[in-house]
């Protein structure tokens, strides 16, 4: 496309949004409920989208509103595609080579988990506003317009999808503490 066509927003083209944004679709992807091992393609998918749609973009919105526009309306498509394991096949097992400490390690992994067990509990719309507003900090204004519903309806979606968070951390809670109680 001629450069004189696209959008007349400073600095919007695929490689500034991929390199501004990517980040933040990965996690946008894991959080609405695309497998880990889908990850990677899907993200491509969503930047094989602005690519197309970018010289369409009008700045109405936020650039992120927008990019997570297209991220819900992927996912929704990843979801309707037949699922099967993928695996990744490697010569060797991976080279564990971090410093941190591997308890530490093991919580984060296990709360990322947790999480993630527990937005999958979540309805779509539930969860698309609890991850844009509670997740990625996002204003309200900004989610009701990314999600596409009336502001009131993104706040009732939250307060609904704060409620359900809130009761299953809470079982988890109570799930791991039993298990402390009984030891090994």
């Amino acid at each position: 496309m001629p450069p004189d066509l696209l959008p007349q927003q400073p600095g919007l083209d695929t490689a500034s949004v991929f390199r501004e944004h990517a980040a933040y679709v990965w996690r946008v992807l894991r959080r609405l409920g695309v497998h880990e091992s889908d990850v990677e393609d899907v993200c491509q998918e969503v930047f094989v989208v602005i690519h197309r749609r970018l010289p369409d973009f009008e700045g109405r919105s936020a650039i992120r509103t927008w990019v997570y526009g297209i991220c819900v309306r992927t996912v929704s498509d990843y979801r309707k595609r037949a699922h099967r394991k993928r695996e990744l096949v490697t010569d060797a097992p991976p080279e564990q080579t971090s410093n941190e400490d591997p308890h530490a390690d093991l919580a984060a992994r296990e709360a990322r988990r947790m999480l993630d067990d527990i937005l999958s509990e979540l309805d779509e719309d539930k969860r698309a506003v609890f991850v844009l507003y509670e997740i990625e900090s996002l204003t309200m204004n900004d989610v009701a317009e990314a999600v596409g519903c009336p502001l009131q309806t993104a706040y009732s979606r939250l307060h609904a999808a704060r409620a359900l968070v809130t009761a299953a951390a809470r079982r988890g809670r109570e799930s791991h503490e039993r298990r402390e109680r009984r030891g090994p």
